[in-house]
């Protein structure tokens, strides 16, 4: 320490670092001022809904008529258009745009799905807009899950293999107690709580998903907001910025027994890694997958630890289907949104997917 400190006094080192803490702070609070104040507005015309249930919508970004169908599940808790940010940052454009033919799952507000379970979604939502993609185009779709999505995706490509030619988990948890970090152990801490206020309210609210997303790094906060500050603000980098926040605080509540499950199923009792969580009385074991399969592995991921991602490509080992991994040096946000994403994600994703999918014949709606 003596050493690191070189010759200062305790209370020379006092001064500085509070004269550091203050210009860091000061930092913070500009950037936020600046984001609070930024002209950055989303214009972007969301894609037309082709089919609805509930507060549940599948939207089209169109592509050839004749181009693979591709139907993508983002998660649950946050706004399904990360998929498609703005016109320079949007995977479903991007797709339409390389001769596939797109679906969204847009969750919505959960009002009639208020008291669905985690199995109610796959059951009464997915697997009837994976029918419907079937029905428009002739062919099953490619299911590519997102996060959270990628766990309730696994179940339908499980369960209905008629509907899916190939699956793909995107940054996708398995093992809930994969990873060591603070924010982690907090999270495990809590739930029990958590769940006992989900179920007074009926539904978990965006603000405790907020805390408990931040709480995973509780730095992260004060470090994007010093970054921003020090933008040009009128430069592409600061309005992804902006689209990529607004974004993150447009969440959306969790029906509050899938909130239930989320929090003690799969984070408290690991149920997913422990090949024990069931839909409709199935069990969800990913080495039984009959069609080829992919997961892609964010190693810088403070979201869903690398560790968690593996643990299913790991599970997928031996599957019928076959399957295939590929580790990414990007974030959990910046796989489908950073200026890296189509070299690095969307470029080999779909690679993949014509590689996959090439034998698949085509069908028609029964």
């Amino acid at each position: 320490m003596a050493t690191l400190l070189g010759d200062a006094s305790p209370a020379e080192f006092a001064e500085a670092f509070e004269a550091e803490s203050r210009s860091r702070f000061n930092q913070f609070l500009h950037g936020l001022d600046l984001y609070r104040h930024h002209p950055y507005r989303r214009r972007l015309k969301d894609a037309p809904v082709v089919w609805q249930a509930g507060g549940v919508s599948l939207r089209s970004y169109g592509g050839p008529e004749d181009g693979l169908p591709v139907l993508a599940i983002p998660s649950l808790v946050n706004r399904a258009y990360v998929l498609d940010l703005n016109g320079k940052r949007s995977f479903m454009r991007w797709l339409a745009r390389r001769g596939f033919r797109p679906f969204l799952v847009d969750w919505g507000d959960p009002l009639e799905e208020r008291r669905f379970s985690l199995g109610d979604y796959v059951l009464h939502r997915l697997e009837p807009a994976a029918a419907e993609v079937l029905r428009l185009t002739g062919r099953k779709p490619a299911v590519i899950g997102y996060c959270m999505g990628g766990v309730l995706t696994l179940a339908l490509a499980q369960r209905r293999p008629d509907l899916c030619a190939a699956y793909v988990g995107l940054a996708t948890p398995w093992n809930f107690h994969a990873g060591s970090g603070g924010g982690l152990r907090l999270l495990l801490e809590t739930r029990q709580k958590v769940a006992e206020a989900v179920e007074h309210l009926g539904f978990l609210p965006v603000d405790i998903l907020q805390a408990m997303f931040s709480g995973l790094d509780p730095g992260s906060i004060s470090r994007k907001f010093r970054m921003f500050s020090g933008l040009p603000q009128s430069s592409d980098k600061a309005k992804a910025f902006v689209a990529l926040e607004d974004w993150v605080n447009d969440g959306v509540p969790l029906a509050g027994p899938a909130a239930q499950e989320c929090l003690l199923h799969w984070y408290g009792e690991n149920r997913t890694f422990r090949q024990e969580w069931a839909v409709d009385g199935q069990t969800i074991r990913p080495g039984g997958l009959t069609i080829p399969s992919l997961t892609i592995v964010p190693l810088n991921d403070r979201i869903v630890p690398p560790g968690s991602a593996i643990a299913l490509s790991d599970a997928l080992r031996g599957a019928p289907g076959g399957t295939t991994r590929l580790d990414v040096p990007l974030g959990h946000i910046g796989m489908m949104t950073g200026s890296a994403a189509v070299r690095t994600v969307y470029g080999p994703l779909a690679r993949w997917l014509r590689r996959a999918c090439a034998e698949t014949p085509a069908e028609q709606p029964g």
